[in-house]
């Protein structure tokens, strides 16, 4: 019998390799799906803006690390609550899984408008601090500062897509995923681009160029984040806030948030500041230099996009087979999902090696840029095998609860292996250094992860 289910896979004594994983395929399927919408999405957003020039792709991509820093943070708080809901559900506990999301909300609002103001009020020296240039530093601020407007929903965002993927509902969160990317590139064409007609038929444009680029991702957010938290809140079919329970903050869930997210939240400031940094020293090779390591970021999501899918369903499947005392499945489960991970960002960084070309010419107008986002790209491409394993490894040890060591294992890896690589090579090999020094750090934070999966301690960590 063909089993997908993940409650009757906790149900069953014996579950064969075949159906752990169908299992796996069956709830990555739909977060990478939504991943390669919101790739595709990236893609023409970029292409929208890169049809700007270099001048205009520089100015968001300086600061797109701290976006990512500030997007990360986000996840780290939002996961100390959705892990212990998927332990909840693995246990049958499906009431105290309601009060823990009650509590979640109420944190992620007032911890989102606190980030948001503090982030609103250093606005407009980030990018002079990340070294951009004169060109490009009043459009780079104003697309940081509106961003920072949507702090708040960014958070609301991730944290009901969280805590749907733990009761095993994986497909409204991935489609929510994707609406929000193809909102996001409706908006950019009325923002981005001034009033113009088409076969004579009238097409309308705020003519906004890069601010419009950021309200249009601001509006994208705020509309599907209140979309994602309704559904939540009243449509799936494990909790519900339509259920009675308890608003009243519980200590022990508090405590078990903050021994999730504390760590988390610190391993995506300083895993993001090392993206930072990166950008930092990238920005001393030029705007050409930029431009084309923004669009190779761009470009190479397409490969790692099996690898997050996988790791967002191992969140939801080690939780709750932690939560329902079943280790066996816990430890098999881990490994599946891993040697999953790393096939596929495997077979996707091999297309992209070939395919970079084609990418990067749908990506600018700028002949120079492509080519040196084309050579940078291929180089780290050999490393997507162990960055598959640490994204997956990471997935299945928050679904556990164990964040700490990885998150400084992270934090090892990032900045002694791959900032101080980048330091050394970039004077010497300049931007192609400093994707040598990536390529070589991912593959290290792989082989360390997989020894912390293949140990076994991470399966102690239960919160429930």
């Amino acid at each position: 019998m063909k089993t997908n289910n993940i409650d009757t896979i906790l149900n069953k004594k014996d579950v064969s390799r075949a159906e752990k994983i169908r299992l796996v395929l069956s709830m990555s399927l739909p977060a990478i799906l939504a991943q390669l919408t919101s790739i595709a999405m990236q893609y023409i957003d970029a292409g929208m803006v890169g049809s700007l020039g270099a001048e205009a792709t520089a100015s968001i991509g300086l600061v797109s690390s701290s976006t990512w820093l500030i997007g990360g943070s986000c996840i780290g708080i939002a996961a100390g609550f959705y892990v212990q809901v998927a332990q909840l559900i693995g246990a049958g506990r499906d009431r105290e899984a309601e009060d823990v999301l009650r509590q979640g909300l109420k944190a992620i609002i007032l911890l989102g408008f606190v980030i948001s103001a503090a982030c609103m009020a250093i606005s407009g020296h980030v990018p002079r601090w990340l070294g951009g240039e004169a060109e490009i530093l009043a459009d780079s601020t104003a697309y940081f500062r509106i961003y920072c407007l949507g702090v708040p929903f960014i958070l609301i965002r991730q944290m009901s897509n969280g805590m749907m993927q733990s009761t095993g509902d994986m497909k409204t969160p991935s489609a929510l995923s994707a609406l929000v990317c193809l909102l996001n590139v409706g908006l950019n064409r009325l923002m981005i681009f001034p009033a113009s007609t088409v076969h004579g038929i009238p097409i309308p444009g705020a003519g906004l160029r890069v601010v419009g680029a950021a309200i249009a991702t601001t509006l994208s957010e705020v509309i599907i984040s209140l979309t994602a938290l309704y559904l939540l809140a009243t449509r799936n079919k494990r909790i519900s806030l339509r259920n009675k329970g308890s608003w009243k903050w519980k200590r022990q869930n508090i405590e078990n948030a903050a021994k999730i997210g504390i760590p988390l939240f610190f391993d995506q400031v300083f895993t993001c500041s090392a993206y930072v940094a990166g950008t930092k020293i990238v920005a001393t090779l030029g705007t050409v230099a930029v431009a084309a390591h923004s669009l190779a970021i761009t470009a190479e999501s397409l490969c790692y996009m099996p690898g997050y899918g996988i790791g967002a369903a191992a969140t939801a499947i080690i939780g709750q087979t932690i939560g329902a005392g079943r280790h066996d499945l816990t430890k098999s489960f881990s490994r599946v999902s891993v040697y999953l991970g790393m096939a596929l960002m495997g077979l996707t960084g091999g297309i992209m090696y070939f395919g970079a070309p084609l990418v990067f010419s749908m990506l600018t107008s700028s002949a120079e840029v492509a080519a040196l986002g084309t050579e940078v790209l291929r180089i780290e491409l050999i490393a997507e095998p162990l960055y598959g394993a640490s994204i997956c490894c990471a997935g299945v040890f928050r679904g556990a609860g164990d964040t700490l060591r990885p998150s400084i294992m992270n934090l090892v890896s990032m900045w002694c292996v791959r900032i101080m690589l980048a330091l050394f090579l970039v004077p010497r090999k300049g931007l192609q250094g400093f994707w040598t020094a990536m390529a070589l750090e991912l593959c290290f934070r792989g082989l360390i992860f997989l020894i912390r999966l293949y140990r076994g301690k991470w399966m102690k960590k239960a919160m429930v």
